[in-house]
């Protein structure tokens, strides 16, 4: 788009309109609508280590339920101030010491846990209760009653995912605590996944929920899938092995607003470059290795946590088998037919 030429009858023009609260689309056309993605976000690593021992001391500053949720937010540098890791999507560290419980509440926002360390603990979604092992996927839908406890002798860290800024972006946000720290629980253990999870439906199911019936994916089933497919050998240049967590009820994303993923990358393996427009947060849980964003190359290991910009080209190194839990907002993209990927020479 060509700049558009400054004149003080111009500016005098933009200066008196102004003060009717409105502004020459003209003057803004070419940061509205741009060539490519543009975006403040940037490429960034945390390393879980360092986050561990932040949390640490965090937990003897503040109880779980002074603070409703003992959390680090992860914020993406190029939006410091906003409680974002990209644009649409919040990331943070959660940790839940013996003894405590994260009391009952519930929100729009839908949320994403995924364990990174510890072994027992427990969370609890709409009467259901999981423990909670790492590599696990757990999903708290829209408006669910969810609480936390441990009753372990170690403390327990997950990532939590939630769709925060989007809520925030259509103006649509509720929430509710409850009156008790604990919900009741009216359904056995892993009942969600006994219903939904081995590919059979209630013949007469009806649901209006958009979010997945299950709400806990085990990491040995997931493991166990990514090694069937393994066997196939069919590695895509650009991914892999990826799967996509889905909703058995539709085969679509088992969240509505954030699409989550698993990839193996066997070792020694290079990635051919990619790039789409959702920008994506990973997490490995197995192996060590790195990727390249951009110009900047990170080394990661298990339970760090970077993220990848819109349309920014990334390629992944294994240096050992590596496994990686991903989430980005590619749901909303697809569904409002704006995502665009590009697989460089793959």
């Amino acid at each position: 788009m060509e700049a558009v030429t400054k004149t003080p009858e111009r500016e005098a023009f933009y200066k008196k309109i102004d003060g009717e609260n409105l502004t020459a689309l003209w003057t803004v056309m070419s940061d509205l609508i741009t060539p490519e993605p543009k975006s403040a976000c940037r490429p960034h690593l945390w390393k879980f280590d360092v986050i561990r021992d932040y949390m640490t001391e965090a937990g003897k500053l503040i109880t779980a339920k002074e603070a409703e949720r003992r959390v680090l937010v992860l914020e993406n540098p190029g939006l410091r101030g906003q409680s974002k890791i990209t644009t649409s999507l919040y990331a943070g560290v959660q940790m839940v010491v013996p003894g405590d419980v994260a009391p009952a509440h519930r929100h729009s926002q839908s949320a994403l846990r995924f364990v990174l360390e510890g072994k027992g603990a427990h969370t609890a979604v709409d009467g259901e209760r999981t423990a909670m092992e790492p590599g696990d996927f757990i999903i708290t839908p829209s408006m669910t009653w969810h609480d936390h406890s441990n009753e372990t002798d170690q403390p327990m860290f997950w990532l939590d995912g939630l769709d925060i800024p989007l809520v925030q972006f259509f103006d649509c946000s509720f929430a509710e605590g409850s009156k008790e720290d604990q919900q009741k629980i009216t359904k056995p253990a892993g009942d969600s996944f006994a219903r939904y999870g081995h590919n059979l439906l209630p013949v007469d199911l009806k649901r209006s929920s958009k979010t997945s019936p299950i709400f806990s994916y085990p990491y040995a089933y997931t493991r166990e899938a990514l090694e069937k497919a393994r066997a196939s050998q069919e590695w895509d240049a650009c991914h892999g092995l990826k799967l996509k967590f889905s909703n058995p009820e539709t085969g679509d994303f088992a969240m509505p607003t954030i699409g989550t993923f698993i990839q193996l990358l066997p070792r020694g393996f290079k990635t051919a470059r990619y790039r789409a427009t959702d920008a994506t947060v990973f997490c490995p849980i197995e192996g060590k290795g790195c990727s390249r964003i951009g110009d900047a190359v990170f080394e990661w290991g298990p339970r760090d946590l970077f993220v990848v910009p819109s349309w920014h080209w990334v390629t992944h190194e294994a240096d050992d088998d590596a496994v990686l839990f991903s989430f980005s907002d590619r749901p909303v993209q697809q569904k409002l037919d704006l995502f665009r990927e590009d697989r460089g020479n793959a």
